[in-house]
């Protein structure tokens, strides 16, 4: 019986001892200094400096909605890949569910849409 566990007994202390081992050698390894400088403080490449933000810098809404709404979407129409393999087991009350599906999305859409969170002006 307990040949059976062995496997995953030996993937869970596995698992375990990854974090524990990354925990212990941060305590274990020297600190780096870290020193501030002007090279530091400039802008990277994603456009985003240290330091506190200020106005000049500041990013509207419509960044973050565009952001969480194509999340939101993108996400939904991973959900039809399942249905699209199986479309032809399912017959056509799979086209229907489809269709449902799509339908819902497309009303979502259309109310994102018509409520302006898709202009950036």
């Amino acid at each position: 019986m307990l040949s059976n566990w062995l496997p995953f007994l030996f993937y869970a202390l596995f698992a375990a001892a990854i974090p524990a081992s990354m925990i212990a050698l941060s305590f274990l390894l020297p600190k780096r200094p870290v020193a501030r400088t002007r090279q530091k403080l400039l802008p990277f490449e994603s456009g985003v400096s240290e330091g506190p933000p200020d106005r000049e810098r500041r990013f509207t809404i419509s960044f973050y909605l565009t952001a969480i709404l194509f999340i939101l979407f993108d996400i939904e129409v991973v959900f039809l890949y399942p249905l699209a393999v199986r479309l032809e087991e399912l017959g056509w009350f799979g086209v229907g569910e489809l269709a449902v599906f799509i339908g819902i999305l497309a009303v979502a859409f259309v109310y994102v849409w018509r409520k302006g969170a898709l202009r950036w002006s």
